[in-house]
């Protein structure tokens, strides 16, 4: 079993900046793909950003590349979501998820193992 525990959210104004972050135990942290996703109340949940294993390749969804970035620190079991210039839009619970299988993967399908989340909220 693998155990994600995400922290970091908060209140923050519009243009205001967080980071999240997510740990991981259970298994070889090394080993798996991760994704952040977020879930804005009446719609599904929607990916943001996700990380290969190692860290050398990432992926974001349009509505936030060029303002957030996501990181791994292998050695502390820890993958990062740095998320800058934040937008009232922006405003979700954020979900951490681990794949075993691939590399940064978009969909929710691919990620076996999903942390319970940690609110941000953004005031105009």
């Amino acid at each position: 079993q693998v155990q994600l525990v995400e922290s970091g959210g908060g209140l923050v104004q519009a243009g205001g900046s967080l980071r999240l972050s997510c740990a991981a135990s259970g298994r070889t942290f090394s080993t798996f793909a991760m994704g952040w996703f977020r879930q804005a109340p009446g719609k599904e949940r929607e990916f943001v950003a996700a990380i290969s294993r190692s860290g050398g390749s990432t992926y974001y969804a349009d509505s936030v590349k060029g303002r957030f970035t996501i990181s791994r620190d292998n050695a502390k079991n820890t993958v990062y979501l740095q998320m800058n210039s934040l937008k009232p839009e922006d405003t979700a619970p954020y979900y951490c998820a681990a794949d075993r299988y691939g590399s940064g993967s978009k969909r929710r399908s691919s990620y076996e193992y999903w942390g319970q989340g940690t609110q941000v909220t953004v005031s105009p």
